[in-house]
């Protein structure tokens, strides 16, 4: 820690908080190895190889090394069918491909974990006015409220499955800009049982994003139909440069196919323009790279909490997910810990960020993300929109050393300014 100018206070902080936390890095270890060997066998089994790494161009026939990827990601995430393109342009992109591939009109999504996070609010027509949303085309949304605690209301779930018979149940596996708790494969698994049994004929579909190779458990082997997510978070491993991805049943996975090509040709065209080299490489690595920055939200929690704040999840929580929520207070200590995350970053390192307005959010929203590839949140970032309660949501980190460092500027940042 020589070359950095970190806080006496905060070192000291450190070494108790890597104490504390011991345990939980060692848990995560374990769930990296298993994942990482399950990835490795996801790659023998779709009999990858060396050539599969070329790109095709124009329709993309016969892209064998495109349809290896599937195959590679259906195994991993325990789906019959996966669809992993470079060109869905983002997990919220990949979410409103499944919406729009599975609800027709006269449809109804029943979102069972509250309000969904702000970006897929204008697709599914919540908030804004923009044309081509669900909502423009007579698919309703409707949602169960949290309990005060912020956790599932099972009850309510159940009540409102019985009475609506919703044609999918939406589920957002993540808290999003909330802070209610995440959700790991438990409870996931609790909303599924009671789906099947108060509407058997419901879609159950996940917005799995950041929440891939968390837990040695997945969600498509514990009731979930589909689910989709962002290359630029876990699945992608900090080297997919960009795409997501939709995996579960064979079904439905092919009729959001439709929707992203068109109806018939589905998965079977859609260059790849080069991208399978990078898209693998990810894939391999994110089991590894997953278990890292799981490591950094916990010594972030056990940290913050040593120098007198609330975190959630305590660093001795299960998780569900990397995001790592500090409440913070005020916008000084905010913009100063996405400042401290930004100075820790080995890209833009030199930026000062600031509050500013971003699209599909409602609030101004401050941004730290010093990122090899643009918006990157597996990488180490920080965010969060300048209203109460000013907590910052912070999630990534390549490896747990670059993270760990970024934490450690951040808290000496906000001790500084006391």
């Amino acid at each position: 820690m020589n070359f950095f100018d970190i806080d006496k206070r905060v070192l000291q902080a450190s070494e108790q908080a890597m104490a504390l936390c011991a345990g939980k890095l060692r848990e995560i270890e374990d769930i990296q190895e298993y994942n990482q060997i399950k990835m490795i066998k996801a790659f023998q089994n779709a009999g990858v190889r060396e050539s599969y790494f070329s790109g095709s161009t124009g329709y993309g026939y016969d892209d064998f090394g495109r349809d290896a990827l599937d195959r590679v990601y259906a195994f991993v995430f325990d789906a019959e069918d996966a669809l992993v393109r470079h060109n869905f342009v983002s997990g919220t992109h990949a979410l409103t491909v499944a919406l729009f591939g599975m609800l027709r009109p006269g449809d109804t999504m029943l979102s069972v974990t509250g309000m969904p996070y702000d970006t897929i609010r204008s697709a599914i027509g919540i908030e804004g006015s923009y044309p081509g949303s669900l909502k423009d085309f007579d698919i309703h949304f409707d949602m169960t409220e949290l309990l005060p605690d912020g956790t599932l209301d099972y009850r309510q779930i159940e009540a409102e499955l019985a009475q609506k018979k919703p044609k999918m149940v939406y589920i957002q596996r993540s808290r999003g800009y909330s802070t209610r708790p995440t959700l790991t494969w438990r409870e996931i698994k609790k909303i599924c049982d009671i789906s099947k049994k108060a509407s058997p004929k419901s879609i159950i579909m996940l917005d799995n994003c950041y929440g891939e190779f968390v837990e040695k458990v997945e969600p498509l082997s514990v009731g979930v139909d589909v689910m989709a997510g962002s290359l630029i978070k876990n699945p992608g491993g900090g080297i997919a440069p960009t795409g997501g991805y939709i995996a579960g049943k064979r079904e439905l996975v092919e009729m959001c196919a439709y929707r992203l090509t068109t109806p018939g040709t589905g998965k079977e065209i859609g260059a790849t323009l080069g991208n399978n080299r990078e898209l693998f490489m990810g894939a391999y690595h994110a089991p590894h790279v997953t278990g890292e920055a799981l490591k950094t939200a916990v010594f972030a929690s056990a940290l913050f909490e040593i120098l007198g704040f609330d975190t959630a999840p305590r660093y001795s929580d299960n998780r569900g997910d990397i995001i790592q929520l500090i409440m913070l207070g005020n916008e000084q200590k905010l913009c100063k810990f996405c400042e401290g995350i930004q100075a820790g970053s080995a890209v833009d390192s030199f930026v000062v960020p600031v509050p500013s307005d971003m699209p599909g959010y409602e609030s101004q929203v401050i941004m730290a993300a010093g990122a090899f590839t643009l918006g990157s949140s597996i990488e180490l970032s920080a965010d969060a929109p300048l209203r109460d309660p000013y907590a910052v949501w912070m999630q990534g980190g390549l490896n747990f050393h670059g993270g760990k460092l970024g934490v450690m500027l951040a808290a000496s940042r906000i001790v500084a300014s006391d």
